[in-house]
């Protein structure tokens, strides 16, 4: 074998190399993204899912960080202290009916709070004698924040169910996502009023599920691509 011969059959064979290895890396992404997408699905079905088992809120969720999905429509409890209270205007419940809904900032600690939903902001009086002294026992459903406006923010109203929009009125770490409270008790006496049921999670695949599948499919065509143009360099070849 001549040393010409020797030098192209190694350059031959560090083409065929560099191919295989950008195929793999083509082919690696492909399915990194088919096992995020299968995540996501994975992800939906459980936030839909309704665990009737009450747990501490600090037990699945952490101030300042996105709400796992394992812990949407989880029943929580939580004790503090009501520090503010805002109107959220045109929220639907379970049935479909629109009301504005009364808002409560809860202090947890000393540093810490989260919103809960109270009730009917028409029924905000109906426990005139709480004060933000008094310690509040909660139990209630932990919900993602909501992506969309209902209205917007100004006198006392909040855009939509989300600790986002009231960053800057307050120096508290804040919890994301809401609790819909099915109870409020002071000392282990009930406070009395109508509760709400939220909007049912949609179980149904999102727009950026098949985001994901699409760059499953072009990262395996840009593989296959990869693989084939030698081949086809060597039918063009004169």
């Amino acid at each position: 074998m001549t040393a010409q011969t020797s030098n192209s059959l190694l350059s031959k064979i560090a083409q065929g190399l560099a191919v295989l290895l950008v195929v793999v890396i083509f082919f690696s992404l492909g399915l990194w993204q088919l096992d995020r997408a299968k995540a996501l699905k994975e992800s939906l079905v459980t936030a839909t899912q309704v665990d009737t088992n009450i747990v501490p809120l600090t037990s699945i969720a952490t101030v300042r960080q996105p709400l796992a999905p394992e812990a949407f429509n989880r029943m929580v409890e939580v004790s503090g202290h009501y520090v503010a209270t805002y109107r959220a205007p045109n929220q639907f419940d379970a049935n479909k009916t629109m009301n504005d809904w009364e808002v409560g900032l809860l202090q947890i600690g000393t540093n810490q709070g989260i919103l809960v939903v109270k009730g009917l902001w028409s029924e905000r009086l109906l426990n005139p004698d709480i004060s933000q002294a008094m310690v509040i026992d909660i139990q209630g459903k932990l919900l993602p924040s909501q992506s969309e406006d209902r209205s917007i923010n100004g006198d006392g109203a909040i855009s939509r169910l989300d600790s986002s929009v009231i960053v800057g009125l307050t120096d508290l770490d804040l919890f994301d996502g809401y609790v819909m409270a099915t109870s409020e008790s002071h000392n282990g006496s009930q406070l009395l009023r109508q509760r709400l049921s939220p909007e049912k999670l949609s179980s149904r695949i999102p727009g950026y599920y098949w985001q994901h599948i699409s760059y499953v499919v072009i990262w395996w065509l840009m593989a296959a691509v990869v693989l084939y143009l030698p081949f086809y360099r060597r039918r063009v070849k004169p």
